[in-house]
């Protein structure tokens, strides 16, 4: 073993200690050194019997030995230390080195025990740094690094701030570099290292190593000597990774342990604002101690005498560095606790401040380095702080774009680039600043300022920059404005994806409460931990959005009137107050105008305290009563009253305002002058010296004897003293009165108002223009002094509470405030610049603006910058477009996939932008153009098109006549939908070469790129793909209206979409096919067939995809889908497309008929219109589907949705009007019979009650009366309606076989499934259905013509009859009659309506027709007869009165026709009616109207008289045929009608004169005179034959009604007839002034043809009374015997008359005469 091994004894302390102290002895010098050999012997040979002990003193330094123990052995070591003799001194450093690296050492060390050993060791070692020798500088730094590292020994206060000064010395002094590079990464090592155990208020923490490198980051990269770097690296971690021995080395606290820590280890603070205290750590009180001498030094130098020492600026810098690496290490105590964080405010700031003056370029990049520090981890503490230094710091040289220092410009910009990457740092920006009143507008003036960096120097300007320097300047200020973009798009998707952007907000104040200290930083402050711990009990109000906005809003509208009172103060003041920002009152506008917090010109401010109007001097009264004088001279008071404005420059104006001081001065001093007049005219002697003195324009100065002179006699006619004036004097002309923020910048820039809202005018002067370190203090200590007053006053208002905010929304106001400068950015750099990373930086700045925006919902923006993108893909002039233009349809792609949820509107640019790309693309492939679509036939496209050429060929000669490529080349503008048309302009070979070239670029966009926009249109959300179709349809139809070059792309990708999109759910496949729908109808109804075709067929693809999909009931969608075709197929004009539309329906229908189930409906409003189509081949086709359809498929068509079945029907009813063909007519006819056997089955309605249905079907047996068919809510009648009514409208067809089926089909109908029907859908149907049929006879007096009838061409109508013929009028009265007859018990209550229908035929002028009537009612009678009731006989024999008189009255108003026509010849006296009888006229007597007026009064009378025959014979064959079932009240009615027609018939025989006229007529026309004799005739013969019956069959039924007086009167009627014809009047009848005729005149032939047709009636007349009892004849005939007589008498009378007369005489009279 040897000696060296058992030196120093068997402790541990002893095993380190002596080997060094055998290495001190050996190069100790022993006769110098003999004292210290002697102390380490002594030493040795203690430590050999000093062992570990087992008992800890705690105030022995040493672990294991006891204080004097460790006191005897330290001793020679500090001896060693103190020789200042290398050889010995290293050795000593070595020893302590391990002593301290190895956890041997522990203890306080601290000035205020200086006898401390351990105290001394270090204060020796720090003395040692003073030896000029690397190894025993390296030693020292190793020493203390190591020292300070132990968490064994606590260095406290004054003996840390020493380690520390000696180190810098060690920087400042080293013996090389290398030694100065040690030095400074072992004090930023001890930085990290104290600062990381105030963080944690414990000496047991993790220490993170510094990088040597980052610290040569800004400075001393000179002193790098090769591999200093390492050497250095290597040397720092070998002491921080020193083993400390024993497991407890790490645990061990150095005493005294209980002081060491208070308990505050986890971090929490301490409301301490004093530099130390009782109550906070000694760990942290050293740091504040260390921290605040740092920033001491780093202000230290800036005075005059040492403005060119290097060394005292390397400290400087030194200082500012170390600060640095305290704030980059800086943790939760620095925002947390008040007393760190005050001392950021007090020391720090100060030293920004102060250094912000120097234009050492290592200084400003430290500066902004520290400043970058304090806005990522500390703004929630800092927002006065960094308000002011933002716009001092980095907007001043972002600002400066003409004569900026490049560094100092780059490190800017490189600082912005580095916080814009932190997305909450951006968004905090804005929301603390840019939101608050009192604040910058920092955001805003970041973004202005990079735009005017990016656009550079104004042209024409003069700039200090080289175009190198400006290039990257505007480079990387597109890059800071891609970055701030990008971070907003990231802190929205971040809080998006959070799921809930309104979480709870926090914020901070800095004011110095104990509630504020644990509020929470918002998140982007840097520690994770610190970001997570909410504490809502802070004194922190919660921001949202809406907050700020109105906040924003505020400041936006106070800026306005600021900007607006710098122009105009009256205007600005008046609008201030209007939006309320000012009271109105005259003492809140001067309260304003002093305070001047928000950038007032205080020129402006003059100009308005000036103004003589009546409220701003009120104003001015009020600001300068708002200042106190008291206890102030007169100059310090007038140079405080002038700080707040500038004098105007009109002598009225400042007379007013010096007036005013005056008196208020007088009034604050009420003892300094005799009057305020003296005091005015001071103040103005004042200010015309304050002028004369300092302004360079006055070269005359005015001197002290002057001004006193000046002022004599100003005191009420007294002196004021002299020594008082001289003073005055001296205070003005060596201090200028000027205000406090006056600055020899001009301050008319808006910019500027924050500037002077800070007070920082006056800094940003001195570090404006060549700075020096000479101006760093002086006469500017004011200055710093003031910005330390604002930012204490800061400090307290309400509005320095620090807001966050996750509400996404207040992204919009950012917008707003940044979009326009980022489009112009990105714009101007993307059109200039060539170079490749600036425009892909732009077009990475798009596409992050069109993420944001398009998530904001913001329109107008996000258009703005898509389009701008679109435009410059430069696809609309490819002819020019290069590398940048194809990145830019990439990113328009890239744009489309990423945001397409979004887009909206936006997607029409870039679904243009890619049609465009198809068609270059095409154009370089030499495929030919789309406009083969667009030709009319193949030879036409064989000699437009022309034949396909590559890119190969396009170059050769003679080729460049495609029109296609040379309008490409040309090129367009980019709104054009197509490139313009210029014929004249020629297209030279280069333009060819430089489009090819440019083609190949475009191969980097391959067609998956392409395609892929179109796929991903899958994942597009609801919202986004109707907009996403909407586009694309306007785009499809912009290409395919284009003039010059119509195409297909965006058609056939229509088609692809919908393909891609069909399985999304129903809602939103419909409202992508509402649009699509819509412009598949433009497209088809488009003038071009092959696009229409093109279109209907692609139409055709998707809907047969889409019929593969199952459809449940009662959804319309496939109704929907189907329904461009309908639309088409009604409006097209053209046959190709109606034909294609219905072959299309009829190969979907009949290949997916069991999957069609609302789009029945669409497929029957095809074929309708086919139905009614002009072309037969359509109608032909269409018919044929139909059969098929009905035919085989008929479950189908009601299968989910019954009322296509209406459809169907309606459809079969258009078949049935067809012109062309009548099979086809008849065969739609019968397969609505086959339709109604369905409907009647119930097939139609099984799925919905099919159990109930069945049940309810009547059998066969069952009675009529209670077939109550499916339910008895008629749910049937809306398919039995259209059915039955169809065909009701089909008997008026003008065709006889359709009319006949028709009827024939829908009376079968009825009678077959008639028990189906309800007794109320029954009278829906009559009315309906049954009686339109006969609407011809309903319902229409007889002096309204019908429809159908023609009018002659004079004013009486003349009946034509219906299309019906007689026959066709008997099938339908028949077949009524037996369905009224069949369901009767059903429909009685119609009977009304059928008789009405009856006597209507019967009144029909037709003849066949009345006698179908007479037949019908007479039948309809026979049948059931005897089921009437009275009441309902009634009703018949009413109707048939009505039928009689009904028409009466229009006749005789037709017959009032014959009075206004003038017969010649026609005599109108009594005595010349028979001698005129015979005499003849002509046609040329008459008018032609008139004898066309006459013609039809004949036609007519002819009918009224058939007519009213036919009803008398009806009710002569009801009474005979139904007589027992007559009442009297029926036989009376039947009287009556036979009455009124004997009545009727007798009146119309009576007009004699018109009588003759028709004779007349008759004869001329050739026509037979109408029959009115023998309508009297028969009138009155069937009247008698009906009273002669009815006396007979019914006596007591007579006796009742009376009916032989009736009959009798009959008689006598007929009688006076005769014998008036005979020329003869009875007694009675004869006027008493006529002469009796005792001459017989012969008889007229036409009188005697009337007497001999009136022969036949009277004698009937005379059988009748001839055959009445004696008894009645007596009773009659004292009535009867006068015209018996007169009979006798009768010269013309017939034999049969005579013959029946004298049986009379015999048989009655005689047998009365002979009683």
């Amino acid at each position: 073993m040897s000696a060296s091994q058992t030196l120093g004894g068997p402790s541990r302390a002893g095993r380190l200690l002596g080997p060094s102290l055998d290495k001190i002895i050996k190069n100790a010098a022993w006769r110098k050194h003999s004292h210290l050999v002697s102390a380490c012997k002594s030493a040795l040979d203690k430590l050999d019997s000093v062992t570990d002990s087992s008992i800890i003193d705690p105030k022995s330094p040493v672990s294991g030995i006891s204080l004097a123990d460790a006191e005897f052995a330290l001793r020679p070591v500090l001896l060693a230390l103190e020789s200042a003799y290398p050889k010995v001194v290293e050795p000593a450093i070595d020893c302590v080195f391990k002593l301290f690296s190895l956890g041997i050492f522990r203890g306080e060390i601290d000035t205020s025990d200086p006898k401390f050993v351990l105290f001394k060791l270090v204060e020796s070692v720090c003395k040692c740094a003073a030896i000029s020798e690397e190894p025993i500088e390296l030693g020292v730094l190793r020493v203390l690094l190591a020292a300070v590292r132990s968490p064994r020994v606590l260095i406290r206060g004054d003996c840390l701030v020493n380690i520390v000064r000696t180190c810098y010395n060690v920087y400042l002094g080293g013996v090389n570099g290398t030694n100065q590079i040690c030095a400074k990464s072992v004090l930023a090592q001890i930085m990290v290292s104290v600062f990381t155990r105030v963080e944690e208020d414990s000496v047991n923490v993790s220490i993170s190593r510094v990088s040597v490198n980052e610290l040569l980051e800004f400075t001393d990269k000179n002193l790098n000597e090769g591999s200093s770097i390492l050497l250095c690296q290597n040397f720092v971690n070998e002491v921080m990774d020193a083993s400390y021995g024993g497991p407890d080395g790490i645990k061990t606290v150095a005493p005294p342990g209980p002081k060491l820590q208070n308990g505050n280890a986890s971090g929490e603070s301490n409301n301490d604002g004093a530099e130390s205290g009782d109550g906070a750590s000694k760990i942290r009180d050293d740091g504040y101690l260390l921290f605040k001498n740092l920033c001491k030094l780093s202000m230290k130098y800036s005075s005059q005498e040492h403005s060119d020492d290097q060394i005292l600026l390397r400290g400087k810098v030194l200082s500012l560095e170390l600060l640095k690496v305290v704030m980059d290490n800086g943790g939760l105590i620095w925002r947390n606790n008040e007393r760190f964080l005050n001392a950021i405010k007090q020391f720090l700031c100060l030293s920004l401040l102060k250094n912000s003056a120097l234009s050492v370029m290592a200084i400003f990049q430290l500066q902004c380095s520290i400043f970058t520090s304090l806005l990522s981890k500390f703004r929630s503490g800092l927002k006065a702080e960094i308000g002011i230094f933002f716009p001092m710091l980095v907007l001043r040289v972002l600002e400066n774009v003409l004569q900026p220092s490049f560094l100092q410009k780059m490190t800017v910009l490189n600082l912005l680039e580095k916080i814009s990457q932190d997305s909450q740092i951006i968004i905090d920006i804005f929301v603390n600043y840019d939101c608050d009143v009192d604040a910058p507008n920092i955001f805003e003036r970041i973004v202005n300022g990079l735009l005017k960096t990016a656009l550079g120097p104004p042209t024409g300007s003069t700039t200090t920059l080289s175009p190198v320097q400006d290039i990257t300047f505007r480079h990387e200020s597109v890059k800071c404005l891609v970055s701030i973009i990008h971070s907003m798009g990231s802190w929205m998707d971040q809080q998006l994806s959070m799921g809930d952007s309104y979480l709870p907000k926090t914020n901070e104040s800095d004011t110095s409460t104990e509630k504020t200290e644990n509020s929470s930083t918002p998140n982007g402050e840097e520690g994770a931990a610190f970001d997570n711990e909410v504490h809502p009990e802070g004194s922190a109000e919660v921001s949202d959005a809406a907050t700020l906005e109105q906040r924003r809003a505020y400041k936006l509208e106070l800026q306005k009137g600021v900007s607006l009172f710098n122009r105009k103060p009256n205007k600005g003041i008046e609008f201030l107050i209007s939006t309320k920002k000012v009271g109105s009152s005259p003492e809140d506008v001067a309260s304003f105008l002093r305070n001047n917090t928000a950038g007032l010109n205080e020129t402006m401010i003059g100009d308005y305290l000036g103004e003589r109007e009546e409220f701003p001097l009120k104003v001015m009264h009020a600001y300068v009563d708002s200042f106190n004088f008291k206890g102030m001279d007169f100059g310090e008071a007038i140079r405080f009253f002038l700080r707040g404005f500038r004098l105007p420059g009109e002598a009225q104006k400042i007379d007013r305002i010096m007036e005013k001081f005056a008196e208020r001065y007088c009034k604050c001093s009420p003892n300094s002058f005799t009057s305020a007049d003296t005091a005015y005219v001071l103040a103005y002697s004042v200010i015309m010296l304050n002028t004369d003195a300092h302004n360079n324009m006055v070269k005359d100065k005015m001197t002290k004897a002057d001004f006193i002179r000046n002022n004599r006699g100003i005191d009420d006619g007294k002196d004021l003293p002299e020594e008082y004036l001289g003073v005055l004097y001296d205070q003005i002309v060596k201090n200028e009165i000027k205000m406090s923020a006056d600055s020899s910048v001009p301050q008319s820039k808006q910019e500027n108002s924050f500037n002077k809202l800070l007070g920082l005018d006056g800094i940003l002067n001195l570090v404006t223009g060549k700075q020096t370190e000479e101006k760093a203090l002086g006469a500017n200590g004011l200055l710093i002094k003031h910005i330390q007053e604002q930012f204490k006053a800061k400090s307290g208002k309400s509005e320095s509470v620090y807001h966050a905010v996750t509400d996404v929304a207040i992204l919009r106001f950012m917008v707003e405030v940044c979009w326009g400068p980022m489009l112009a950015a990105f714009s101007v750099t993307l059109d200039q610049s060539d170079d490749r990373l600036a425009t892909s930086q732009c077009l990475q700045g798009f596409r992050h603006a069109v993420h944001v925006t398009a998530l904001m919902g913001m329109q107008t923006q996000r258009n703005a910058f898509v389009t701008s993108v679109a435009k410059f893909t430069y696809l609309h002039n490819a002819a020019d477009m290069r590398q940048k233009n194809v990145d830019a349809v990439k990113a328009i792609i890239s744009i489309a996939i990423e945001d397409g949820n979004h887009l909206q509107e936006a997607w029409e640019h870039i679904l243009t932008c890619l049609s465009r790309i198809e068609h270059l693309q095409l154009l370089g492939e030499g495929a030919p153009t789309d406009a083969s679509f667009f030709t009319g036939s193949k030879v036409e496209t064989e000699e437009k098109s022309p034949k396909p050429t590559g890119l190969s060929s396009l170059t050769k000669k003679g080729t460049i006549q495609n029109q296609a490529v040379m309008a490409v080349v040309r090129g367009g503008s980019y709104d054009s939908t197509s490139v313009r048309v210029n014929t004249s302009g020629l297209v030279t070979p280069e333009q060819i070469n430089n489009f090819i070239s440019n083609l190949n670029l475009l191969d980097q966009i391959g067609n998956f790129e392409l395609n892929h926009v179109f796929a991903h249109s899958q994942r597009l959300n609801s919202e986004a793909i109707v907009a996403f179709v909407k586009a694309l349809c306007k785009v499809s139809m912009a290409e395919l209206q284009s003039p010059t070059d119509p195409r297909v792309f965006s058609l056939t990708k229509i088609v692809e979409i919908a393909h891609y999109n069909m399985n999304r759910i129903r809602l939103v496949w419909s409202r992508i096919w509402n649009v699509l729908s819509d412009f598949f109808v433009s497209v088809g109804l488009s003038e071009n067939l092959s696009v229409a075709i093109f279109v209907m067929d692609s139409l055709r693809q998707l809907a047969m995809k889409f019929l593969e999909r199952e459809e449940l009931a009662n959804y319309n969608f496939q109704n929907e889908f189907l329904r461009p075709f309908v639309i088409v197929m009604q409006k097209s004009n053209s046959t190709e497309i109606r034909e294609l539309i219905v072959r299309c329906i009829s190969q979907m229908v009949l290949s997916r008929v069991n999957h069609v189930k609302s789009g029945w409906k669409s497929v029957f409003l095809v074929f309708t219109a086919a139905a009614a189509d002009e072309r037969k081949n359509i109608v032909l086709l269409a018919f044929e589907t139909m059969e098929k359809i009905v035919r085989e498929y008929f479950p189908y068509i009601t299968e989910t949705e019954t009322m296509t079945f209406t459809d169907c029907v309606r459809c079969l009813l258009t078949f049935t009007n067809s012109r062309f063909n009548s099979d086809v007519s008849l065969n739609a006819i019968a397969f609505l019979r086959y339709c109604a056997v369905k409907l009647a089955e119930g097939g139609l309605v099984y799925n919905k009650r099919s159990e109930l249905d069945v049940s309810s079907l009547p059998t066969a047996n069952e009675d009529a009366s209670n077939g109550v068919t499916f339910n008895e809510k008629d749910e049937h009648a809306s398919f039995w309606v259209p059915l039955l009514t169809g065909l009701s409208k089909l008997t008026s067809d003008p065709r006889s076989a359709i009319r006949k089926g028709s009827l024939e089909v829908l009376f079968n109908i009825l009678k077959d499934h008639g028990h189906l029907f309800s007794r109320s859908f029954w009278t829906a149907i009559f009315n309906s259905v049954v009686y339109p049929i006969f609407s011809y006879v309903c319902g229409k007096k007889d002096t309204h013509m019908e429809k159908d009838q023609s009018s002659p061409v004079s004013v009486s109508p003349r009946p034509d009859g219906s299309t019906w013929d007689s026959e066709t009028s008997a099938v339908a009265a028949d077949c009524f009659i037996d369905l009224f007859v069949s369901f009767f018990d059903t429909v009685r209550p119609q009977l009304p309506g059928v008789v009405s229908i009856l006597t209507g035929l019967i009144r029909s002028p037709v003849q066949g027709r009345a006698s179908t009537g007479v037949a019908g009612l007479v039948r309809l009678a026979g049948e059931v007869g005897d089921k009437l009731s009275e009441d309902e006989w009634r009703e018949i024999f009413l109707a048939l009165k009505e039928a009689t008189t009904s028409s009466v009255p229009g006749f005789m108003k037709v017959l009032r026709t014959m009075d206004d026509i003038n017969i010649p010849g026609l005599s109108q006296s009594y005595s010349d009616i028979d001698l005129s009888s015979d005499h003849g006229f002509t046609n040329d007597d008459l008018e032609d109207d008139n004898l066309q007026t006459a013609s039809y009064l004949v036609s007519r009378m002819k009918s009224h008289i058939a007519m009213q025959l036919l009803i008398i014979q009806v009710a002569t064959d009801l009474y005979k045929l139904h007589l027992e079932s007559l009442s009297v009240g029926n036989i009376s009615i039947l009287l009556e009608i036979f009455s009124l027609i004997a009545s009727h018939a007798h009146q119309l025989n009576s007009e004699t004169i018109l009588h003759k006229k028709l004779q007349k007529v008759c004869s001329v026309l050739e026509l037979t005179s109408p029959p009115l004799v023998h309508f009297e005739n028969d009138s009155y013969k069937n009247y008698l034959s009906f009273l002669q019956n009815a006396l007979v069959d019914n006596p007591s039924l007579s006796k009742e009604m009376n009916i032989e007086a009736k009959l009798v009167g009959v008689c006598e009627s007929i009688l006076q007839i005769y014998l008036k014809c005979t020329g003869l009047h009875s007694a009675e009848q004869r006027p008493a002034d006529q002469p009796i005729l005792h001459w017989i005149l012969p008889l007229g032939t036409a009188k005697k043809e009337e007497l001999a047709a009136r022969t036949d009636i009277a004698v009937s007349a005379l059988q009748v009374l001839n055959s009445l009892e004696k008894v009645s004849f007596r009773r009659h005939v004292s009535r009867l015997f006068p015209l018996f007589v007169d009979l006798v008498r009768s010269e013309h009378a017939s034999g049969e008359v005579q013959l029946v007369l004298s049986n009379i005489f015999q048989s009655c009279i005689g047998p009365i005469i002979m009683q």
